[in-house]
């Protein structure tokens, strides 16, 4: 199993196109110790030839161009009998958040895939117009029941599971459920060749039970947003937390640094990760105290083979 990062940042991207926040600012100035990132979504592969696409990020189109394995090729060309290829077979949304859906627009030039999500995510996708640029003719829509194992592409098997977290921004009502687990927030297992990957781009806690479930994964890529909960507001950008915002912090009193200590996890990575976290910096202390706990910092192009 082989996956590539072509994504490793939260809404927005680093740097923030509007955005003068100290982590940011370095970008701006040229600062060596940072780089850019687009938004969060990877691909995977069982067989090096169809690729799942997990979440399709508003950069979508920028990334296909920088990683040669997303690229049309002949090999798809010839497969397809068709002069429009591409290696990217299915889509896998996990909720329905800007910077997971948008870059579906970008795959409306009739290509032929599978889009998966849960009911809830389907539906809240078929209730924007926009999407209506899908052709049915092409995307084949396939509604996925958590617990249900399903192959989206060959050779890999994937499993939807319930993870703590929120209604998309744009639905939010003045009630919020922030933590619910239900159908609209999922996290996914992947398994070939005996190899199992868990990709959680969006966590508001840790329960027991995703404690349990994961245990001896060999790879982990876990929502990396925000470095302590009240980053927004310490940067001067925003109010709202990040536990507020559907997603825990990476360090203090009930942060994911050390909540999986104990685990026989083989890599662990954090992804999604905000224009204001420091771990963007090399060097940083932030970054060091997650490397010095065991895990890495994703950055685009990061290429995983398990």
């Amino acid at each position: 199993m082989r996956l590539l990062v072509l994504g490793a940042a939260a809404g927005g991207g680093y740097p923030q196109w509007n955005c003068l926040c100290e982590t940011c600012r370095l970008f701006w100035e040229r600062d060596e110790r940072v780089r850019a990132s687009s938004q969060s979504s990877v691909a995977v592969t069982a067989d090096g030839e169809h690729w799942l696409l997990l979440n399709a990020s508003p950069d979508l189109r920028q990334q296909i161009m920088h990683v040669d394995a997303m690229r049309p090729s002949q090999t798809t060309m010839a497969r397809e009998g068709a002069k429009r290829s591409s290696p990217i077979a299915s889509v896998l949304i996990t909720n329905g958040d800007v910077d997971h859906t948008a870059g579906l627009l970008t795959l409306r030039e009739k290509q032929n895939f599978e889009l998966h999500a849960t009911g809830g995510v389907h539906d809240i996708i078929a209730a924007n117009p926009v999407f209506h640029v899908l052709d049915p003719n092409h995307v084949t829509k396939r509604k996925v029941g958590v617990g249900e194992p399903f192959k989206p592409v060959p050779g890999l098997t994937a499993e939807l599971f319930s993870v703590p977290g929120k209604v998309p921004l744009y639905l939010e009502t003045e009630t919020v459920d922030v933590g619910e687990e239900s159908e609209m927030t999922v996290g996914v297992k992947l398994t070939a060749h005996g190899k199992t990957l868990f990709y959680i781009p969006g966590c508001a806690h840790i329960p027991d039970s995703l404690k349990a479930r994961i245990a001896e994964a060999d790879a982990l890529l876990f929502d990396g947003t925000i470095f302590v909960d009240e980053e927004m507001k310490n940067a001067g950008v925003g109010e709202k937390t990040g536990r507020r915002m559907g997603h825990m912090p990476i360090s203090g009193e009930g942060g994911s640094l050390n909540a999986f200590d104990g685990a026989k996890i083989k890599q662990r990575v954090y992804i999604h990760i905000n224009n204001t976290n420091p771990i963007w910096i090399d060097g940083s202390e932030e970054k060091k105290t997650v490397e010095a706990a065991g895990w890495q910092v994703a950055y685009d192009g990061m290429d995983l083979s398990l």
